[in-house]
């Protein structure tokens, strides 16, 4: 159980992806596509509004220090180290004989396959349908 705790959220991307590659391959159907340029310009133009949109929600505030800016910038990566590293700690503490709760471990390890699936999924999704460089 706990290899599927981990392997779960970084599979879970892809196979949804192939599930849905192969309903549109069995019906014949590529998505929404623009019928026309006009259309598909309009569909650009929406796609880059909504980015900006997203952009200017995750733009800090103007007036805060620099090292705010970059502490709140590299937080899930910083978080991201800290499971990591506690679980590889503690479970080096409990091999070389110090009491260490399964349970801790446990939860440490389910942790660290979310950290796994934040870091790499992604990657991973793009490298299974071969959009990776």
């Amino acid at each position: 159980m706990p290899l599927l705790a981990l392997l779960l959220p970084a599979l879970v991307p892809a196979v949804v992806d192939g599930f849905r590659s192969v309903v549109g391959w069995l019906f014949g159907s590529s998505g929404a596509q623009p019928q026309n340029v006009e259309d598909a310009i309009k569909l650009m133009q929406a796609e880059v509004e909504k980015l900006k949109a997203l952009a200017e929600l995750d733009r800090p505030a103007s007036n805060i220090s620099q090292w705010v800016a970059d502490l709140r910038a590299s937080f899930r990566y910083l978080a991201a180290a800290i499971i990591i590293l506690s679980t590889i700690g503690l479970i080096a503490a409990k091999g070389m004989g110090l009491e260490v709760s399964d349970g801790v471990i446990e939860v440490l390890l389910q942790l660290s396959g979310s950290v796994f699936s934040f870091l790499f999924g992604d990657r991973l999704l793009l490298h299974l349908k071969g959009m990776s460089k």
